[in-house]
């Protein structure tokens, strides 16, 4: 059993990137693109990559063209790999575990962010009746992230996210239930682009939904379910998001917004949204 309540605020599921050898920053390949200014192989350091694991340009990132490592989380794996899985021995201290470190840290990773969904619906008064099994499943993948690196190789992780999605998507109906009026169901469509200004979105269904460059200036989306919606360049400006279901930070730091974008309490406004 895991020793303390799930909450979605819980340290252990934010980077901490201060106890982690940056794995992001090696462990992850990417392509030059608008995202990213050059190519960079997977288990290869990045060129911006310091020799204490920081990153030498994490304050000007989006300046120097790596837009994509502002929108990534790890929700915590990162510093599970490194202190816990290899008990605090860097892949520069042990350059032999470390094809295996990499391997598990995209699989902690999934393991951490299903974490995350199970502690906010846990959180959630209205989703009690399946509080319980919600407790078992965070139980059973905490355990899961404490067990070896050769136990993660074996993990299902696809099956894994199925059984918990059916946990996450009752949660997330019994929540919203509770909202007047009758919800729109947005669940898996295309809206890129599309124009939402001022949309009536209360207790929808948005999860998996494609709002890439969506104007959503002064939407209300209060209580909306977002899990997996991708949030890429949407206008947030002026929206309410009070309330807003298994909305993460990265979700948010893709997005643009400003000062009167109003957001769930647990998650930060963006440096880089307009005052």
């Amino acid at each position: 059993m895991s020793q303390h309540t799930p909450n979605a605020a819980n340290p252990d599921l934010q980077a901490d990137c201060g106890n982690c050898f940056g794995l992001c920053c090696v462990a992850l390949p990417f392509a030059r693109s608008a995202d990213f200014a050059a190519n960079k192989a997977a288990g290869t350091p990045c060129s911006n990559l310091q020799q204490d694991f920081r990153c030498g340009i994490h304050e000007r990132l989006r300046g120097s063209g790596y837009n994509g490592c502002t929108v990534f989380d790890c929700f915590g794996a990162g510093q599970k790999v490194s202190q816990v899985t290899f008990e605090g021995r860097s892949w520069r201290e042990e350059p032999a575990s470390a094809r295996t470190m990499y391997e598990v840290f995209p699989v902690m990773r999934h393991l951490h962010e299903l974490l995350r969904y199970i502690a906010e619906a846990m959180d959630l008064p209205a989703a009690r009746p399946v509080h319980r099994d919600l407790r078992r499943a965070y139980d059973r993948i905490d355990a899961m992230t404490r067990d070896t690196a050769e136990s993660f190789l074996a993990v299902d992780v696809m099956a894994l996210r199925g059984e918990v999605n059916a946990l996450l998507l009752r949660a997330s109906e019994l929540a919203r239930a509770e909202v007047p009026g009758r919800k729109k169901d947005h669940r898996g469509a295309d809206l890129m682009g599309k124009r939402m200004r001022n949309a009536k979105l209360r207790g929808a269904s948005m999860r998996g939904t494609y709002l890439i460059a969506a104007d959503l200036s002064g939407a209300d989306l209060r209580e909306a379910d977002l899990i997996g919606a991708d949030l890429r360049d949407a206008n947030l400006c002026g929206a309410d998001l009070t309330g807003a279901l298994f909305l993460t930070q990265p979700q948010l730091n893709a997005a643009r917004g400003d000062l009167a974008t109003r957001i769930p309490a647990a998650l930060q406004r963006p440096g880089h949204w307009a005052a």
